[in-house]
């Protein structure tokens, strides 16, 4: 499997996002904005983030100081859903704040898109999801939005969207939280999947699972850059999260080495289902 840092997947739309990201989830201030230039500088073409994580307009401005074409970088965000079904004219525009804030242009202007945009949780029932897919469609169909998907989606909310296909469902995806009966829909329906969470927050405890430091010993590298790489060659498009300079750099050096058939069946062998999740997921909502 031949990967670098500047591999892509295509999409169903035809677009390609890179197959890493860098994720800015609870990163503020101005350590959301040097984590981005950061990443940019360390060869990252992709930032993830959300309107619930209140850093959009962070994530603009290191971008812009980064000072590159906005087509060199992928840029993604979240619509966040709640448990109220909100009509679809009440969800775009709420989108459009989004776009105000990543883009820093009035909607309506030629200038300003997002790569790829995302319902962030399976809230307000099977009506509200609707809806919202909706307002995304109609985001996408006007060409300021590129590609529309979901994130924390179960089989169950996949299968009851109406068209168009998701291009991207992004889950929490580890050794130790696999959730195969959705990644196997994903793959079987040409939808990109997405894992947040993949190095585990830097979790002492799983850093320093048996399995794990056999293969930093094995492959001299850390358990976050194992991690990445079980997650690339999964096919999965893993979002590192990170604000230290080191890491963020450390994160992206997972190109010069391959794991094993026997060391990916090992750290298959981790899964430990929904117990082994670290975030709270909202795949069982109604």
């Amino acid at each position: 499997m031949s990967l670098s840092l500047g591999s892509t997947i295509k999409l169903s739309s035809g677009h390609t996002i890179p197959r890493l990201g860098y994720g800015v989830y609870q990163a503020r201030g101005q350590e959301c904005q040097d984590g981005v230039e950061t990443a940019l500088r360390a060869g990252y073409r992709h930032v993830d983030s959300a309107q619930a994580y209140r850093n959009e307009d962070l994530v603009r401005a290191g971008v812009e100081a980064f000072k590159v074409p906005r087509s060199e970088i992928f840029l993604t965000t979240k619509y966040m859903a709640t448990h109220r079904a909100y009509p679809t004219a009440a969800v775009y525009k709420y989108l459009l704040s989004s776009r105000t804030k990543l883009c820093g242009d009035a909607p309506g202007s030629s200038g300003g898109y997002i790569d790829l945009f995302l319902i962030h949780a399976p809230f307000g029932g099977a009506e509200g999801r609707a809806n919202s897919w909706a307002a995304l469609a109609q985001a996408q169909k006007e060409g300021w939005v590129r590609d529309i998907g979901v994130s924390n989606f179960g089989v169950k909310h996949l299968e009851a969207l109406p068209s168009p296909v998701p291009a991207v469902n992004q889950i929490e995806l580890h050794p130790w939280c696999q959730q195969r009966d959705i990644v196997q829909y994903c793959e079987s329906h040409g939808i990109v999947v997405q894992a947040y969470s993949p190095i585990v927050r830097a979790d002492p405890a799983r850093f320093a699972d048996p399995v794990i430091q056999s293969l930093t010993a094995k492959h001299h590298k850390t358990p976050a850059q194992i991690l990445i790489r079980w997650s690339l060659q999964k096919g999965y498009v893993p979002l590192p999260k990170s604000v230290r300079p080191e890491r963020i750099r450390s994160n992206a050096d997972v190109y010069g080495f391959e794991l094993d058939k026997e060391d990916m069946a090992a750290l298959d062998g981790l899964d430990q289902g929904s117990k082994g999740a670290i975030t709270w997921n909202p795949v069982d909502q109604d």
